[in-house]
């Protein structure tokens, strides 16, 4: 599995210096590409410039540019990397009818990120497994700083970026082949349910507070794992999108009211609870620990009794209570839609297993 792992450097002043040097020229790269395709895109020639044909332009900046020239080369081409996948997320959002959201000419404060696609070329991870407190990485330009390893770097180091936060500095070091530290099999399963009121619901029913820090809820669902979590397959992006505009057809130029307000709190509380990165954690720490997790369509979950089968709308009088309306059954509306995730899980992962 690939991991990144991230330490906080200890940089002399001079390095300081160096360090925010090397973020302005990358900055003034990155800006300096943009405003060359917004340029070539007004020209009455409608000119497409590309990351190739910037990338290729790098020789004669750097012997031009002194100031440049002493950064790495591989730092410079993925810094024009970066723009060329805002540009292509730009046309991407732009074909899906989306907000497109140009990308723009990033300011001292919006550009704080250097990175290096392979170690070797441009820096270098010295760890010393033995003393921690020798690490060091090499960058070009800036030389070697201390690194604060507060825990071992495992496989093989691919990528080094470098990020400033305030006033601290930052290496992540990217690993591929790291290997998993298996949790014992336990033979169980669990069902999860996603929701605004609790962050997590299983189909013990056992509850997860949304504290508004998923990495945290997700610390204390991780200890207890089980060799399968069946989660719901949401797209959080589309879920809160803004709602679509309808155009009055007795009114040109006016629109009907499209229940935008309520979406607009509903967005607000799906992105402060944090599903995304809680799903992100979620398969990052099942990898790590050996679990399988499957995703599995949330349709009628909510509304179908875990008991008999039965579904409707009825099913589910208000957000926390659900009585089926066939057989009686009554449980915590999360616990029940929690039970039916699991259920789909296992009926997916016994069908691929066949």
């Amino acid at each position: 599995m690939r991991r990144a792992f991230r330490f906080q450097l200890r940089p002399t002043a001079r390095q300081v210096a160096a360090l925010t040097a090397m973020l302005d020229d990358h900055r003034a790269l990155y800006n300096a590409a943009l405003q060359e395709r917004r340029d070539a895109w007004r020209h009455p020639s409608r000119t497409s410039v590309r990351y190739t044909a910037q990338a290729g332009q790098l020789s004669e900046i750097r012997a031009f540019d002194p100031d440049q020239a002493r950064w790495s080369y591989s730092s410079q081409q993925a810094t024009l990397r970066r723009l060329d996948k805002a540009m292509a997320a730009f046309f991407r959002r732009v074909r899906a009818g989306q907000t497109p959201g140009y990308p723009r000419f990033k300011g001292r404060n919006r550009f704080d990120t250097v990175d290096w696609p392979k170690d070797g070329d441009g820096c270098r991870w010295d760890s010393d497994p033995n003393h921690p407190t020798r690490t060091r990485v090499r960058l070009q330009g800036v030389g070697h700083l201390k690194v604060n390893q507060h825990r071992p770097v495992r496989g093989t180091v691919r990528t080094v970026s470098v990020r400033r936060e305030g006033r601290r500095w930052y290496v992540v070091v990217s690993c591929a082949d790291v290997p998993t530290e298996p949790l014992p099999a336990t033979g169980s399963a669990v069902g999860v349910d996603l929701g605004v009121a609790s962050l997590a619901t299983t189909s013990g029913g056992v509850h997860y507070a949304n504290p508004r820090f998923a990495e945290r809820a997700a610390g204390r669902l991780a200890a207890a794992q089980r060799d399968l979590i069946a989660v719901e397959a949401l797209n959080v992006g589309g879920m809160t999108r803004r709602a679509r505009a309808r155009p009055d057809p007795d009114a040109p130029g006016a629109f009907l009211p499209n229940g935008q307000g309520a979406k607009s709190g509903l967005n607000r509380n799906i992105l402060d609870a944090g599903w995304g990165v809680f799903l992100n954690v979620l398969h990052a720490k099942a990898e790590s620990a050996g679990r399988v997790v499957v995703e599995v369509n949330p349709a009628n979950t909510s509304r179908t009794c875990a008991a008999c089968g039965h579904c409707a709308a009825e099913n589910r009088r208000t957000q926390a209570e659900f009585v089926c309306t066939a057989c009686g059954h009554t449980a915590h509306a999360d616990v029940n839609a929690a039970a039916n995730i699991l259920r789909v899980g296992l009926a997916r992962q016994a069908a691929q297993a066949a």
